[in-house]
């Protein structure tokens, strides 16, 4: 198992040689920080606690700060373990060249918020008649029968929507880019814009990798000159043209 966090920048599309357009979600990666090693002898499992996102220490308590301090690194905004990690030292860098293009993940985050909406908008649930005479437009709906003379657990009502904790499974990585720290991952994640997300090995799929897509590059490559190069000048032949009287 490994994983990395990062930051959801937003979503644009990206085309393969095949002339195939891929939709795309940009997550930017920057290094995270082995902030604590646990272990089945001290802790009773096997897991990394990453840390991402420096902070300024007037944000942070003392008890952050000497967290950070064990991992000689400074305070992190976002900590997450990542269980069953193994291999991992006390204050290692961990960089987005973990993953691969083509490798199957699964992505955690904290879907945007709603709320506190309706049935129709929660549950898509369907409306009453909208006529004049029709008393019923947007309501709940039946609560039960009589007899239990109670509602059930479990009944779909109004309430708060959204910013839960989702993770959508076996998503692919398209490309991986190391200078920029960027992982592009086919499809949509969980969150709003700049959002912290979770990316880790799929549980479902451990290990699986599909074929790499090949993609189009558009940066057009800029030709260095050497300046202060004198060029030579080509040889002249010199000719003579006889003049007849």
């Amino acid at each position: 198992m490994k994983g990395i966090l990062g930051k959801k920048i937003g979503m644009t599309q990206v085309f393969a040689s095949d002339g195939k357009l891929i939709p795309v979600t940009v997550v930017s990666v920057e290094p995270n920080v082995v902030m604590q090693v646990k272990t089945k002898e001290t802790d009773g499992y096997t897991a990394i606690q990453l840390g991402f996102a420096t902070k300024k220490e007037k944000h942070s308590t003392k008890p952050e700060m000497g967290h950070a301090k064990k991992a000689n690194a400074a305070p992190k905004r976002f900590l997450k373990e990542i269980k069953g990690a193994n291999g991992y030292e006390l204050g290692e860098e961990i960089k987005c060249d973990i993953f691969e293009a083509g490798e199957v993940v699964d992505v955690t985050g904290t879907s945007k918020g709603k709320g506190f909406q309706g049935v129709i908008k929660r549950y898509n649930q369907s409306r009453g008649p909208m006529g004049h005479g029709s008393q019923y437009h947007r309501g709940v709906g039946s609560m039960g029968t009589l007899r239990p003379m109670r509602v059930f657990k479990g009944k779909k009502l109004p309430g708060h929507m959204g910013n839960e904790t989702v993770t959508i499974q076996n998503l692919e990585i398209v490309a991986v880019d190391v200078e920029e720290n960027i992982i592009l991952i086919k499809g949509n994640i969980p969150g709003p814009k700049n959002s912290f997300v979770v990316i880790k090995s799929s549980v479902k799929h451990p290990g699986m990798k599909n074929k790499e897509e090949e993609l189009i590059s558009y940066v057009k490559e800029e030709v260095k000159t050497e300046e202060n190069t004198e060029v030579e000048a080509e040889p002249v032949e010199e000719t003579t043209e006889e003049v007849s009287e």
